[in-house]
């Protein structure tokens, strides 16, 4: 099992920055890719940016140019680094892994990201 725990959301003006954290524990060896999904009221969760194992990473075309994710894997860690905010970024943020051979898949709590006009 792999558990995570998100920080860093909150509320910014438009144009400005904040950057979410995923730390993971458990079976931190079996998991595959990390990413970071969003989900905004009245929508469906969608894929925002993720990184593999082997540190390639993809990136929904809304954050593209914006938004970066990393990863320190001496400190479990995944992040999401986010400049020029929209009011339209705002939603709730969820930390996903997926783990083992069977790729399950493991969500955080949840953050949330309030992006004022």
């Amino acid at each position: 099992q792999v558990q995570l725990v998100e920080s860093g959301g909150g509320l910014v003006q438009a144009g400005g920055s904040l950057r979410l954290s995923c730390a993971a524990s458990g079976s931190i060896f079996s998991i595959n890719a990390m990413g970071w999904y969003r989900q905004a009221p009245g929508k469906q969760r969608e894929l925002v940016a993720a990184i593999t194992s082997g540190g390639s990473t993809n990136y929904a075309t809304s954050v593209k140019g914006r938004f970066t994710i990393s990863r320190d894997n001496a400190k479990n860690t995944v992040y999401l680094q986010m400049n020029s905010l929209k009011p339209e970024d705002t939603a709730v943020y969820y930390c996903n892994a997926n783990w083992g051979q069977g790729d399950f898949p493991s969500w955080g709590q949840g953050t949330q990201v309030t992006v004022s006009s």
